[in-house]
């Protein structure tokens, strides 16, 4: 559909994208929400505030208000209802001609902007949802047993990580240390990770809290699913592989985790929607079932400028409302905020591989790079970026924006 801004009908942020991120600028150094339309970023709040009070916004929750603050996470805590009014109110005032000397004052290009963490992660979980990254880990890591384990089709297998340490794209990532021993090794080492690792993944951001006790039914997940963005879960594999039997991954993943700036709305991705690849055999237990939805995401992984990796999403096993029911059916709250990783995304091929130690098979068939250099694992200075796109109305693309990190020597060691 049309909008009276010159934006580009195959544009990634086009009127049917409408992302939503938190922003600065030089002149106002305070950081507010803003929405994403082409190459432009509106002001999200300014222009509620107009709105308001003009008398054009209507009885419904205070925009201007929520909008006007730090992260997205007041703007979570109105819930699905206030998210819908929200978006159609953004798409009248971007469509209809006669907002437009009201909107445009508030529009700001791109490049005069610094886009900061778009929430406040409350709790951080990651999930393990694509059979062939489990299958092949499995293969990799534990050579003399079944890839998946007995659990794997029973339940979308997760761990909780650390919130505090989920940085927005751009961010550089400092090299972890730690413990680490290999097979043959008679005593573990510490020092820096040899085999610095990246996940592909889509994180889900939650809104609509809930009081401990409570749960939430696949059902009514997307109540509680707010939007969508990229995810990159480094991941220090030597660190992982010595310390995650028998409680899960700790040190190898609580360093860093990068997200993309904007935040794509679910109601955004309802063209991506389609069918899980099948859950018949064996059947999941009834919490588990509903309206268990999957999405047709397409992601691009590209090293140091060149593309290693192109996973699909739409081969998850476990859908992001399942995650979400079964995060909540032991009675655990939600809060305003809360995120969680989809896992790595990995395809049947070879190229659609969402992390090195599958793209290399541990390191054994390493990538080689266009300057000749070859890659098992990440070396310092490597930069790392991650984009994707789904299907829109009308043949559109939906951009889901970008996440990129580069990697920087680890800390000195005290002596």
């Amino acid at each position: 559909m049309t909008t009276w801004l010159d934006v580009p009908t195959d544009h990634p942020f086009g009127i049917d994208t409408l992302p939503y991120g938190v922003f600065s600028t030089d002149d106002a150094p305070e950081r507010r929400v803003g929405v994403r339309i082409g190459d432009l970023v509106l002001d999200a709040g300014a222009v509620a505030a107009v709105g308001r009070d003009a008398g054009l916004v209507g009885d419904g929750p205070d925009l201007a208000a929520v909008w006007q603050t730090p992260s997205l996470n007041a703007f979570l805590s109105l819930g699905r209802p206030a998210w819908t009014v929200a978006r159609e109110w953004l798409n009248e005032i971007l469509r209809d001609d006669v907002h437009r000397a009201g909107v445009e004052p508030h529009l700001i290009p791109l490049d005069r902007i610094t886009l900061h963490l778009p929430v406040e992660v409350a709790d951080y979980v990651d999930f393990y949802a694509s059979e062939h990254h489990a299958s092949n880990v499995g293969q990799i890591f534990r050579p003399d047993n079944a890839a998946l384990p007995p659990n794997w089709k029973h339940l979308p297998i997760g761990y909780h990580g650390r919130a505090g340490t989920v940085v927005v794209s751009g961010t550089d990532v400092v090299r972890p240390s730690g413990q680490r021993k290999g097979p043959q090794d008679p005593a573990p080492v510490f020092g820096p990770s040899i085999r610095l690792d990246i996940e592909a993944e889509l994180g889900y951001v939650v809104g609509g809290a809930t009081e401990l006790g409570s749960r939430v039914s696949v059902d009514a997940a997307a109540d509680h699913l707010f939007g969508v963005v990229i995810l990159n879960d480094w991941s220090a594999r030597d660190i992982q592989a010595w310390e995650y039997v028998p409680l899960g991954p700790f040190l190898g993943k609580s360093f860093a985790t990068s997200v993309s700036a904007w935040v794509t709305p679910l109601e955004a991705l309802h063209e991506a929607r389609v069918p899980l690849p099948g859950q018949a055999d064996p059947p999941v237990l009834p919490y588990l079932q509903g309206d268990a939805f999957g999405l047709d995401v397409h992601v691009e992984v590209s090293l140091n400028g060149t593309v290693v990796s192109r996973p699909e999403h739409s081969g998850m096993y476990w859908s992001p409302a399942q995650m979400l029911a079964h995060l909540t059916v032991n009675g655990a709250s939600l809060r305003d905020g809360d995120l969680f990783g989809s896992g790595t995304i990995s395809g049947p091929s070879v190229d659609s591989r969402g992390s090195l130690l599958e793209l290399t098979w541990n390191g054994t068939e390493p990538l080689t790079l266009p300057d000749g250099s070859t890659r098992g694992f990440l070396e310092d200075g490597d930069t790392v970026t991650m984009t994707a796109w789904a299907p829109g109305p009308g043949g559109s693309r939906i951009g889901l924006g970008e996440v990129t990190g580069t990697i920087r020597p680890a800390l000195p060691l005290e002596a």
